[in-house]
C-alpha cells in the first residue's frame, strides 16, 4: 500500500515517509508555536493536501477547512463526515459517548474520562474524585441495564431527577429502590457497588460529591450537544479504520466545555481504535488503515491516559500531530513526567518559535546554541528535530506555491462567492 508524506519545511530534507517499516521512526509529531506562528497553514493545511492512503481525523476550530478540503476529499474516494460541536445542528454524524460502553470496564473509563476532565470542579482530594466516579458509574450502569437503546441523556436526566435525603447519619434517595429492584447479574452486582460506596457518604459529603458532579456534567454537556448526542447517525470509530475517511471535529478556541467534551471524545477515540486493533488477530493486531489524528491547540485539555497511549500507537498504525504553543504549556496540563513521556514518544518535533522562555531553553540546548539565537529567531523559520538525524534549520514551507493549495483555495474562493452572490 502506498504511503503518505510529511512536510514540515522547505527542502527535500524536511519531506518524511509516513511508511514506518520504511523510516523505522513513528509518525508521532509534536509542532510548537507561539499563536500566529503558522501552525494551521504549514501543517495541519499541509497534511491534508498530503493524505490520500491514511484515515484522518481533525480537530479545528477554524471552519473554513471543512468547506475547503471537503471537495478534495471526496474525489479522492474518501467518506468526509463533519462533527461539529459548536453547531451541532450542521453536524452529518452524532458522538454520543454511551455508544461505547458495553461493560463494567468501559463505565468506569467513561465515568473517569468525564470527572477528571473537569478536575477543578471537584477537590483535590482523591477521595471525593472517586466518589463522584462511583457516583456517576452508578447511574450510567443503571441506564445500560435499563435502558433498549441507551443514551448519555439518560444518564444526564437520572443525575438531574436523583434527590438524596437525609436519614440520620446516613442518607437515602430517589434511586435506592430501583437499584433494589434490579436483577442480578454482573453488571447489577457492579452498578450496586458503585451505588453504595456513593450511599454510605456522611450526607454533607454526598451532596458536596452530587453538586459538583451536577457542576461537571452542567458545563460539559449544554443543550445544544445534548440535541448533538440525539442525532441518530452514530459516529463508528471502527469504520474510520476500516475505509478511507476524513472526520473532522470542530470545537471552539474560547468554549472550555467544548474542549471538555473534545477531550472526552479523544479518549473513548484511542480506547476504541487501540481495542480494535487488538481484536484483529489476522492483521497482526493492527489497524486495517493507518489512522492519523491532527489535536489543535493539543495542550488545551488533559486527555485520559493519553501518555500511556501514544507510547503503543505505532504498533497500532495510530499516530498524531500535537499542535502546542510551549513546552511549559503542555506541562501545566499534564505534569512534568507525562509531558516528557508525550515528547519522547514524537520521534518528530518541529518548532515555529515561541515567545515562551522554558521552551526556548530546551531549543537552544537541542541545537547547542546560545538561548538568544532560539528566542530571536527569524519569522518564517522552523527548527526540526528527528529521531536519528541532526536538527534541520529551514525556512517554513511555502504553501501558497504549491499548485494544488492553488487549486483548492480557488475553487473554495469561487464557491464562496457564488454562494454571497446567489
Amino acid at each position: 500500500m502506498k504511503s503518505d508524506r510529511i512536510i514540515l519545511g522547505d527542502g527535500n530534507n524536511c519531506i518524511f515517509s509516513t511508511n514506518t517499516e520504511k523510516t523505522q521512526l513513528n509518525n508521532n509529531v509534536i509542532v510548537c508555536g507561539s499563536s500566529g506562528s503558522g501552525k494551521t497553514m504549514s501543517v495541519t493545511e499541509m497534511r491534508l493536501l498530503e493524505t490520500s492512503n491514511s484515515s484522518l481525523v481533525v480537530n479545528l476550530s477554524k471552519r473554513k477547512l471543512v468547506a475547503k478540503y471537503t471537495p478534495l476529499f471526496k474525489e479522492r474516494g474518501y467518506k468526509v463526515l463533519d462533527l461539529n460541536f459548536v453547531n451541532p445542528a450542521k453536524s452529518d454524524i452524532s458522538y454520543d459517548p454511551m455508544t461505547y460502553v458495553k461493560n463494567y470496564l468501559d463505565i468506569s473509563f467513561l465515568a473517569q474520562a468525564i470527572v477528571k476532565s473537569e478536575y477543578e470542579n471537584l477537590s483535590s482530594d482523591p477521595y471525593w474524585t472517586q466518589s463522584a466516579i462511583s457516583l456517576l458509574s452508578a447511574e450510567i450502569a443503571y441506564v445500560l441495564i435499563t435502558k433498549e437503546n441507551p443514551s448519555f441523556n439518560d444518564v444526564l436526566n437520572v443525575q438531574a431527577e436523583l434527590e438524596i435525603i437525609e436519614d440520620d447519619d446516613s442518607i437515602k434517595t430517589s434511586m435506592d429502590d430501583k437499584f433494589v429492584k434490579l436483577k442480578s447479574n454482573n453488571l447489577v452486582r457492579f452498578a450496586i457497588s458503585c451505588w453504595r460506596t456513593f450511599r454510605q457518604l456522611p450526607m454533607r459529603t454526598a451532596g458536596c460529591v452530587y453538586s459538583a458532579l451536577n457542576t461537571t456534567l452542567d458545563s460539559i454537556f449544554g443543550l445544544e450537544l445534548r440535541k448533538l448526542i440525539a442525532l441518530k447517525n452514530k459516529l463508528d470509530f471502527k469504520k474510520i479504520a476500516d475505509e478511507k475517511t476524513l472526520l473532522f471535529v470542530s470545537t471552539s478556541a474560547v468554549n472550555p466545555a467544548l474542549k471538555f467534551y473534545s477531550n472526552l471524545f479523544y479518549c473513548q477515540m484511542f480506547k476504541e481504535l487501540f481495542e480494535y486493533a487488538e481484536s484483529r488477530a489476522d492483521l497482526d493486531y493492527q489497524l486495517p488503515l493507518e489512522t492519523h489524528i491532527i489535536c489543535d491547540d493539543f495542550a488545551t485539555g488533559r486527555i485520559l491516559n493519553f501518555s500511556d497511549y501514544i507510547s503503543i500507537f505505532r504498533e497500532k498504525k495510530i499516530s498524531v500531530t500535537l499542535l502546542i504553543q510551549s513546552e511549559s504549556q503542555l506541562e501545566s496540563l499534564y505534569g512534568a513526567d507525562d509531558a516528557t513521556t508525550i515528547r519522547n514518544n514524537c520521534d518528530t518535533y518541529a518548532y515555529f518559535g515561541s515567545c515562551d522562555l522554558n521552551t526556548a531553553k530546551n531549543i537552544s540546548e537541542r541545537l547547542n546554541v546560545p538561548l538568544e539565537e532560539v528566542l530571536y529567531m527569524p519569522l518564517a523559520k522552523v527548527v526540526l528535530f528527528r529521531r536519528g538525524s541532526k536538527p534541520v534549520i529551514a525556512d517554513r514551507y511555502s504553501i501558497k506555491e504549491n499548485r494544488l493549495y492553488q487549486k483548492v483555495t480557488k475553487q473554495y474562493e469561487t464557491a464562496v462567492n457564488c454562494k454571497l452572490s446567489g
